[in-house]
C-alpha cells in the first residue's frame, strides 16, 4: 500500500541521519538511509519514490568547503544548485563536461547537463554544490574544481538525489554541514559529528517554520 509523506529526508550514513524526526510541525516525514555514493543514493530514492507519494525530497548530510569559501567548520549551508563535478571526459585540452560532449542528462526543450537546479532552500546560507565520486584530496585538485565549476561545497551524493527528484517530478532541497576544508586530507581537523548536527538542526528548523 502506498503511503503519503510530506517529506522524505535522504542521508548517506547513520551519523548524518541520527536524531532526524519522523514527524514535525504536523508534517509526516520518511527517513531513507541511502548508503554512500551516487548509485546508492539514486537507487534508494528511486525505489522509495516509486512506492510512496512524497511532497518533497530533502537531502541532509555533511560536506567539505573549498578553501576559497567563506564558510567555517560547522556551518549549515543549502545548495542553490548541484553539479556533477567529474561526469564527463578528460582530453588534451582539459575536462569536457556533458554539454561539451553533447549528451544531456535530462533531454527536453531545456536540456540539463552537469548542473541541476533546486526548489527548496532549508538553510539561511546558500552556495553552489558539487558532487564528485572521488573525494577531492589535494589543494591543486580543489582549485581546479573551483575554477571549472564555480562550486563551493563538495559531497558524494547530492547531485544524484537532485537528479532523481527532477526525473520523478518532485521538489527537492539539500542542506549540508561543513565538516572539513577540501584539499590536502587532514582528518584530524575534520568535524563530522558537529557538521551533521548543524545540518539536522537547520533542516528541522526550516520544517518547523513551515518549509515549502
Amino acid at each position: 500500500m502506498r503511503k503519503r509523506y510530506d517529506f522524505v529526508i535522504c542521508f548517506s550514513t547513520d551519523l548524518e541521519g541520527d536524531g532526524l524526526p519522523t514527524a514535525l510541525a504536523g508534517k509526516s516525514i520518511a527517513l531513507v538511509r541511502t548508503g554512500v555514493g551516487p548509485v546508492n543514493a539514486a537507487f534508494s530514492l528511486t525505489r522509495f519514490l516509486s512506492e510512496n507519494d512524497v511532497g518533497a525530497v530533502l537531502s541532509c548530510g555533511v560536506g567539505g568547503a573549498y578553501p576559497s569559501s567563506s564558510f567555517a567548520l560547522g556551518d549549515a549551508v543549502c545548495a542553490e544548485s548541484e553539479m556533477y563535478g567529474d561526469l564527463g571526459a578528460d582530453s588534451p585540452t582539459g575536462f569536457l563536461d556533458m554539454k561539451a560532449l553533447g549528451f544531456p542528462l535530462i533531454p527536453g526543450p531545456e536540456p540539463v547537463y552537469n548542473r541541476l537546479s533546486l526548489d527548496l532552500f532549508p538553510a539561511k546560507r546558500r552556495a553552489p554544490f558539487v558532487t564528485c565520486t572521488t573525494c577531492t584530496g589535494t589543494n591543486d585538485a580543489a582549485r581546479a574544481l573551483v575554477e571549472r565549476t564555480g562550486g563551493v561545497v563538495e559531497s558524494m551524493e547530492g547531485a544524484a538525489v537532485v537528479h532523481v527528484a527532477r526525473l520523478m517530478g518532485v521538489k527537492v532541497g539539500e542542506v549540508r554541514g561543513i565538516s572539513n576544508v577540501v584539499g590536502n586530507r587532514e582528518r584530524s581537523a575534520w568535524r563530522i559529528p558537529e557538521a551533521a548536527a548543524a545540518a539536522r538542526a537547520s533542516l528541522t528548523e526550516w520544517i518547523e517554520e513551515g518549509g515549502c
